[in-house]
């Protein structure tokens, strides 16, 4: 197999790469430790930041998230075909995941609010991956695994934490699931299997393109054979997440096309009503229709058969009519 020579693995940096993945490595106790404590800080952070609607706080858990390197070590451990690594790294990627879902459900039950997709912008760009989002991860991951591979552009590595969502879809698995919106929670939990998938995939493909197993072997390090039955299972591992995803691309093209229609027909029927068009959108298939006026109330019957004739008959439609006006109340 031919290989950039820009790319290939120096022996000589082999124990830079095995030392920052593998946690086992070095001093344990302090990696483990140093490990829960900043995945705990940034699920506390990332659960904040998505209570609170903020893109700001939710990036800032990004950085201090240790996730990605379990994740990576796992990468490792597969071309290396160190069994007992490889079930340490995606064990404790596993308990670590579950760590921020906890913490994000127990945080929803203190602020005695739900959070899902209808009052929060960001659980509703967590809950419906689609596979625009496994290409990102998987270019997210090339970009982690050469930055891993050539030290001098590891400075990279913060916008790689940035690129790819790890703990905040997590966070969103929690929340949503105490707000009892589990749909939203399996939503969100495939974008993070989705990620996880692409950074393990990609970053045992760069690093068997850099004959990482050949400097392993020049260093004396036992290596194992990468066989088929792994490779193939990393690549199964991509396609079950690759059909939700494609699913989901479906119904984002399906919402797309209601829109285009309902809205000329809806617009049309508020304008004979008498009534104002606040909002539009499509929501689990079903199309949301508010709109602002003074009494009598707008026919909806109307609009109903204005979207059948749209050729929409089988879309099911919930209109809210809001009663505008103001009235003073003096006081007493």
């Amino acid at each position: 197999m031919k290989v950039w020579p820009g790319l290939r693995v120096p022996a000589g940096d082999l124990d830079r790469i095995v030392t920052r993945l593998f946690l086992t490595h070095g001093d344990r106790q302090r990696n483990l430790t140093n490990f829960w404590v900043l995945l705990t800080l940034a699920a506390v952070i990332a659960s904040a930041g998505v209570v609170a609607d903020s893109t700001a706080t939710v990036i800032g858990a990004m950085i201090v998230a240790p996730l990605m390197t379990p994740i990576l070590g796992t990468a490792l451990a597969i071309v290396l075909a160190d069994r007992r690594q490889l079930v340490f790294h995606l064990g404790l990627t596993l308990a670590g995941a579950a760590a921020v879902v906890a913490v994000g459900y127990l945080l929803g039950t203190i602020i005695h609010m739900d959070v899902t997709a209808a009052t929060n912008s960001q659980v509703a760009s967590r809950v419906s991956p689609r596979l625009i989002d496994l290409l990102a991860a998987l270019a997210t991951g090339l970009v982690g695994g050469f930055a891993l591979i050539r030290s001098d552009v590891s400075d990279t590595l913060p916008g790689v934490a940035i690129a790819i969502s790890l703990v905040p879809p997590l966070a969103v698995v929690g929340l949503t699931a105490e707000s009892g919106a589990y749909s939203e929670s399996v939503g969100a939990l495939l974008l993070f299997g989705t990620n996880v998938a692409a950074i393990i995939a990609t970053g045992t493909a760069i690093m068997v393109a850099a004959r990482l197993q050949e400097a392993a072997r020049a260093a004396g390090l036992p290596v194992g054979t990468l066989g088929r039955k792994t490779v193939a299972t990393v690549g199964l591992a991509l396609l079950l997440v690759a059909v939700p995803l494609g699913y989901g691309s479906w119904q984002v093209l399906r919402e797309q096309q209601i829109l285009g229609k309902a809205q000329p027909v809806a617009q049309r029927w508020a304008a004979e009503e008498g009534w104002q068009l606040t909002d539009l959108q499509v929501r689990r298939g079903i199309l949301q229709v508010v709109a602002i006026g003074r009494p009598p109330e707008a026919d909806q019957t109307a609009l109903r058969e204005d979207l059948d004739t749209a050729g929409l008959s089988d879309v099911e439609a919930v209109v809210t009519l809001v009663i505008g006006g103001s009235k003073t109340l003096p006081p007493g």
